[in-house]
């Protein structure tokens, strides 16, 4: 599947700023693309539980980067999910 990560608010709730250099990399996504799913041991197709447009938590180092027209994008299995938050 191909996922877009959600920018993290630059601002703590008390209002304090957060500067780029020290932001963690956002860990929620939304689902740009799903692939068919992936094969079982009887070689049939087992679908994906998520769906395009769908947002997710994942983890900070998950997924394989790339970038499309400037984009940076994250190549990942469902298995590098941790959890859909919205649908």
């Amino acid at each position: 599947m191909i996922v877009k990560r959600l920018e993290n608010e630059t601002k703590t709730a008390l209002g304090i700023i957060i500067p780029d250099n020290a932001a963690e990399k956002p860990d929620q996504g939304e689902v740009l693309a799903v692939g068919p799913g992936k094969r079982n041991d009887k070689g049939e197709f087992v679908a994906l539980n998520v769906q395009v447009g769908d947002r997710v938590l994942f983890g900070k180092y998950s997924g394989q980067a790339v970038k499309v027209d400037g984009q940076e994008l994250l190549v990942m299995r469902e298995e590098d999910l941790f959890a859909v938050v919205e649908k």
